[in-house]
């Protein structure tokens, strides 16, 4: 029985593809809609976290089912797939891969890196500021990705440095030996082990500090990620659910998402460097060693040279770089003051119409398309050899075609289509109603509840699945409770970028896995203590200053309820 049972195993994807629908079919065949439109959920929530089928393949889901089961028309459904929101995403990656193509974030990365300074503690900082504020803006993928390279050249160059200093401390004792035997008083027996102890005991292993170092990258792109409503996946997934569930609240830019994600991303930060330094630095213990100043400042030095030697190799910087770091500037400026609430915005200014943060962007992509990398073109002396051809601009198509991850795109396009039809279909209403018995427990125990679980759920499942999956019945939970839906969404979402235990939680965390060799148990014994700081300093951060920023006190529940009140009035005409 048990061969035929493993060999079943090997094709589990397959049996979740099938058996799934039809544990589920009960759904369908109960004729309510809400029950039709749940089948589709839970059938997706669970594709998703087993990724039995690829997860932006489970995103085109809705555009066959909803309709087929009466929930929600084919045209409705597509226009969820390509929203403000996902603009303004494909906009903000563009725009991301424009720095990444002239290597402008390199030279962001290694000036920053030389300014903190080279020191064991202060090149942790370095890594982990440069990481943080480089994945505010670029993919964390694509982040981690670049800083990995620069971490190994520096660590091999400390271990070859230390290498070094072995063979010559192993001579020195080499020749003392020979006195000692000389004069009788050397046992070969130990001079056999001076020799080759070193040479028996290698390990490939990381040593401790060196995986203090990678942990640290991975730790600032996840928490960079999400400082900013561009960071990641999951802060748009949000942005575009609380637009679709809540259309004339608004309360959630670009400005006020910095405003408070930013402080919180700092803090944060801090004290993942402060917690990597007591686990693998020996932060707070007493150093028994007196050379230890001295060998720090050798380190320091070898540093230096090493970001020195590649930020020279960089050269200075040319028109191709500034003109992206001057269009990225002004996309941030753009985005942070169109509509920041403390003061009138420019889009408030220039049109009586609605203007998001798609157009500004939008704006910003077509530049970086039209505008020259260089001025060769501008030789107009005749001494001076004219080009052959026409300049290339800033950023071409087939560089965007092959970074941009579309299947990512889908995936947020799956998640609004869902939460359209379960708003639509009144399943959102329904199960929010079914936890308002929740409300017998205090509001903040609830919110440290939601967080704790979303941060251990987004260890073994996709942050952007899980987001799509509960910011909707959060929604409405809130509101069945005369909460404000904020309260819980902006914790649950900041929770789905604390993925700090596991290689299959992010990629970054995967990434510095597989280039340092360190052990999964190392990840796990460090990530556990960083998401509990992280939960207790979201919890606390956003109960105060994230209440005052999102003014939480205020519930307007005709700005909440209306919208589930339409959406039931439309339903019933839809179905006379």
């Amino acid at each position: 029985m048990t061969v035929p049972f493993r060999r079943l195993l090997v094709h589990w994807r397959s049996l979740v593809v099938v058996l799934v629908p039809l544990a589920l079919s009960p759904l369908v065949v109960s004729g309510s809609k809400e029950a039709r439109c749940g089948f589709v959920v839970v059938l997706m929530s669970i594709y998703w976290m087993t990724e039995a089928v690829p997860l932006a393949v489970t995103s085109f889901i809705p555009v066959v089912l909803f309709p087929l089961l009466d929930v929600l028309d084919t045209e409705k459904v597509c226009n969820a797939y390509l929203k403000e929101t996902n603009m303004m995403f494909i906009g903000g990656l563009i725009v991301a891969i424009a720095v990444e193509h002239c290597n402008l974030h390199k030279r962001i990365a290694l000036k920053v890196i030389l300014t903190i300074g080279t020191s064991p503690v202060r090149l942790l900082l370095g890594f982990m500021v440069t990481t943080m504020v480089l994945s505010m803006w670029i993919s964390n993928t694509a982040t981690t990705a670049m800083m990995t390279p620069i971490v190994k050249a520096v660590l091999d160059e400390l271990k070859a440095n230390k290498n070094d200093a072995e063979n010559r401390r192993r001579t020195s004792s080499l020749n003392t030996a020979d006195s000692e035997h000389a004069s009788g008083a050397f046992d070969p027996e130990t001079r056999r082990k001076s020799v080759y102890q070193n040479d028996y005991e290698q390990d490939d292993r990381p040593e401790k500090t060196d995986i203090c170092y990678y942990l640290g990258v991975a730790y600032a792109s996840n928490l960079g990620g999400a400082g900013t409503l561009t960071g990641t996946g999951t802060n748009l997934t949000f942005k575009g659910i609380w637009d679709t569930t809540f259309p004339e609240a608004g309360g959630v830019n670009f400005a006020n998402w910095l405003i408070f994600g930013a402080p919180l991303m700092l803090i944060n930060m801090f004290a993942g460097w402060v917690w990597l330094q007591f686990l693998f630095m020996g932060l707070f213990r007493r150093k028994k060693e007196e050379d230890k100043k001295t060998s720090a400042e050798e380190q320091a030095k070898i540093v230096r040279e090493v970001i020195s030697v590649n930020y020279k190799q960089l050269g200075p910087m040319t028109f191709h770089e500034g003109s992206v770091l001057v269009l990225f500037t002004a996309v941030v400026f753009l985005w942070f003051f169109r509509k920041p609430e403390f003061i009138p915005g420019w889009a408030e200014l220039i049109a009586s119409v609605e203007i998001d943060d798609a157009t500004p962007v939008m704006l910003i992509v077509f530049l970086l398309f039209v505008l020259p990398a260089n001025l060769d073109f501008l030789r107009f002396n005749s001494n001076e050899r004219r080009p052959a051809k026409a300049a290339p601009a800033l950023l071409t198509w087939k560089v965007v075609h092959e970074k941009v991850p579309w299947g990512l795109v889908c995936l947020l396009g799956g998640g609004f289509a869902m939460a359209a039809a379960s708003n639509e279909s009144g399943l959102s209403s329904f199960l929010g109603k079914e936890l308002v018995y929740l409300e017998v427990l205090p509001a903040a125990l609830i919110l440290i509840i939601v967080a704790t679980a979303t941060t251990f759920l987004t260890e073994v499942s996709s942050n952007t699945a899980v987001a799509n999956i509960i910011l909707p019945v959060l929604a409405q939970m809130a509101v069945a409770m005369k909460i404000h839906p904020l309260y819980f969404m902006i914790p649950a979402t900041m929770c789905c970028s604390y993925a700090f235990m596991l290689p299959v939680a992010t990629p970054p965390n995967a990434i510095v896995l597989a280039a340092s060799n360190m052990k999964t148990t190392d990840m796990m014994k460090a990530g556990i203590g960083m998401n509990i700081i992280c939960l207790v300093l979201l919890c606390a951060i956003f109960l105060t200053y994230g209440s005052f920023v999102y003014d939480l006190n205020d519930y307007n529940e005709d700005l909440f309820v209306s919208n589930a009140t339409t959406v039931a009035v439309t339903t019933t005409m839809a179905t006379v």
